[in-house]
């Protein structure tokens, strides 16, 4: 995954502007979202313009208690060979339980049971998928009260017994701190960031206490700040800016993947 450099992820309502833009070195897409038999004609030009094209999965579940449905890992699969893709990402979370979809990604019990079942779900989706799978913390709203690990514990965890790639949000990293105090420097210092694959930025709101990750505005320097953090640790392949209501004009996401930038250029001031 070595130089993917900064993207942006992409919406149909962002299009002409990441084609407009420069310096963005790579784009996501919510796999849900597009049809591989169908591209967008935006994200086809994109990818024939050599711009590596990561499909990003929001519904497959690997955390919970059922194997990965096959449709959805096909879906995927199909998803990454229409990119011509380097890797399929997706979340660490919990999203349905007999056929209950619960709408929202939900973290997971992080027991050791729990680690071997979501342990065996990962390794069936990466032998269904044709390129690395990448694994994402979740934003959380609350933690399951019996957890054994950490979340940074379970991820390495995770690692060590299926070689899956990392995608760490430093804004979710962030949410787990003001919402559950859970300290995010001590969680990049755990997790093996070795296994990195790519990293994602956002914005958020504040209310009643608890930190919302909503994807509709700038990021808070907090969030920046883990970011050069994490750089202080490992050189990210990849940074993506996530947007994903509310868009803004051209010139605002400009000045976010330039503060993307700033931040990672300060940490190699710091080294």
């Amino acid at each position: 995954m070595a130089g993917l450099g900064v993207g942006i992820g992409w919406r149909p309502e962002l299009d002409l502007t990441i084609e407009r833009m420069a310096g963005v070195g790579f784009v996501e897409v919510v796999a849900e979202n597009i049809s591989p038999a169908r591209l967008p004609e935006s994200l086809r030009e994109l990818r024939d313009g050599s711009m590596p094209v990561i499909p990003h999965g929001v519904s497959l579940g690997v955390g919970g208690a059922e194997p990965p449905d096959p449709g959805r890992l096909a879906s995927l699969a199909a998803c990454a060979a229409a990119l011509d893709a380097p890797l399929v990402s997706e979340h660490l979370a919990f999203v349905r339980a007999g056929g209950v979809e619960v709408g929202h990604l939900l973290p997971v019990p992080r027991t050791w049971d729990a680690l071997r079942v979501v342990a065996d779900n990962v390794r069936r989706a990466q032998d269904a998928l044709p390129v690395p799978l990448a694994l994402e913390n979740v934003a959380a709203v609350f933690g399951w009260p019996e957890d054994e690990l950490t979340e940074a514990q379970f991820l390495a965890e995770l690692v060590e017994r299926t070689g899956v790639g990392l995608l760490i949000d430093v804004a979710n990293l962030y949410t787990s701190q003001v919402n559950l105090g859970l300290p995010a420097v001590a969680a990049l210092d755990a997790l093996p960031l070795e296994h990195l694959a790519y990293v994602h930025v956002a914005g958020g709101y504040e209310h009643d206490g608890l930190w919302h990750d909503t994807h509709t505005t700038a990021a808070p320097q907090a969030v920046l700040d883990l970011l050069t953090e994490l750089c202080c640790r490992a050189t990210p392949p990849g940074v993506l800016l996530e947007w994903d209501d509310e868009y803004p004009s051209d010139a605002v996401l400009t000045d976010e993947l330039s503060r993307i930038r700033a931040a990672m250029a300060m940490a190699g001031r710091a080294r």
